[in-house]
């Protein structure tokens, strides 16, 4: 073999390794946290966090200027929309439910099936330019910035330059990493003794925390607990489209005949992995309803009493789920401790905008030849 050729071989089987190691781990799940505790803030400049907010409510990042990041994240439903299934790009709508965004700059995979396991410049770059998301050119978007006085003022005070779509993304990934639950009951131990009767449940015979684990309630790992399907998707127009489009990107097979989200497994288009998705974290449930990635459930009730009952049906469904037999007493501690997970409503001023972006500037003359 020529060294040429052997070179490249050893390229190959490099990557491949990278690739195996990356899904491997997002399935084992290496980087979950093991203590309860609060969760911690994470350092940010402030600067940038604060063009990342402007972004974030800003409707000219997508492509037909409908729609912003907090068209489906409201601070008011920590991050949520409040429905089913989410709307998407003008046309079109969500086949999942939108997961909250508390505490997003801890997590080491995103999304419901995980497939995003990078940072949050990945996953920013997705949700901007997915098309059935926001459907945004980045080059338009940076145009787009780069006409505005506002932004051109912004984008040097945090340090940037000029408006850039790689300034955008670090800006508007400065601000998630704000987002910070703080003030539950758990945190400030200022639980109910129901609350504590209902952490020791889920501590022990519940067996929650085997999956729902550290600050964030979560161990960031793909799970199949047998979640009935949303029927929706597949009788909505709008949601199937978006469903198809998704599928046949990742390379799923017969996806014009599938009648379920497979989740994870696009990931390692492996059998066992089907219909699993990751563990979602527990903080601010009182705020995120309804519930499961295809929003499923409407309340916690709904929520405890499909897990009392051992999960659903899925011959994929995790070994460790078993009815748990609580009695109704029980069951009503185990929902006081949940609800103890929730503190201050993030609908406040370091999260929101206080006054409506203005768009009602003049036109640059000959802007393509004028420097910011």
């Amino acid at each position: 073999m020529s060294t040429k050729r052997l070179r490249r071989r050893i390229a190959v089987l490099c990557l491949s390794a990278v690739t195996l190691t990356s899904t491997l781990g997002l399935l084992s799940g290496t980087a979950s946290a093991e203590e309860f505790g609060p969760v911690q803030p994470k350092d940010v400049k402030p600067a940038l966090a604060d063009l990342g907010k402007r972004l974030f409510y800003d409707p000219r990042i997508s492509g037909d200027t409908t729609a912003s990041c907090s068209s489906c994240h409201k601070p008011e439903k920590a991050f949520t929309d409040g429905q089913a299934l989410s709307d998407a790009y003008s046309g079109l709508k969500h086949f999942r439910n939108t997961p909250t965004l508390a505490n997003v700059g801890h997590r080491s995979a995103w999304l419901h099936d995980g497939r995003l396991g990078t940072n949050l410049n990945d996953v920013t770059r997705e949700m901007i330019t997915e098309t059935y998301l926001m459907n945004m050119d980045m080059r338009i978007m940076q145009e787009r910035l780069k006409q505005d006085p506002v932004y051109v003022d912004m984008f040097k005070a945090a340090g940037l330059g000029e408006p850039s779509n790689g300034g955008a993304r670090k800006a508007i990934q400065n601000f998630l990493k704000t987002i910070t639950s703080k003030g539950s009951p758990f945190d400030q131990g200022t639980m109910s003794s129901g609350a504590k009767r209902g952490f020791e449940l889920f501590k022990g015979r519940a067996g929650c925390a085997s999956c729902h684990s550290g600050n964030r309630f979560t161990d960031d790992k793909p799970h199949n607990i047998g979640v009935p399907g949303n029927p929706e998707i597949w009788s909505n127009p709008e949601r199937h489209t978006a469903f198809v489009t998704y599928a046949k990107f990742f390379g799923i097979p017969n996806y014009m005949n599938l009648r379920e989200d497979l989740g994870a497994y696009l990931r390692t288009h492996r059998d066992e992995h089907r219909r699993s998705f990751l563990t979602p974290t527990l903080r601010e449930l009182t705020y995120t309803a309804p519930y499961m990635h295809n929003g499923t459930f409407a309340s916690l009730e709904d929520v405890i009493e499909f897990y009392n009952r051992g999960g659903g049906d899925d011959p994929n469904k995790d070994s460790g789920m078993k009815p748990l037999n609580l009695a109704p007493s029980q069951k009503q501690d185990l929902l006081e401790f949940l609800k103890a997970l929730s503190g201050e409503s993030f609908a406040r001023d370091e999260y929101t905008l206080k006054d409506e972006i203005d768009t009602d500037y003049p036109v640059i003359a000959k802007w393509r030849k004028t420097p910011n």
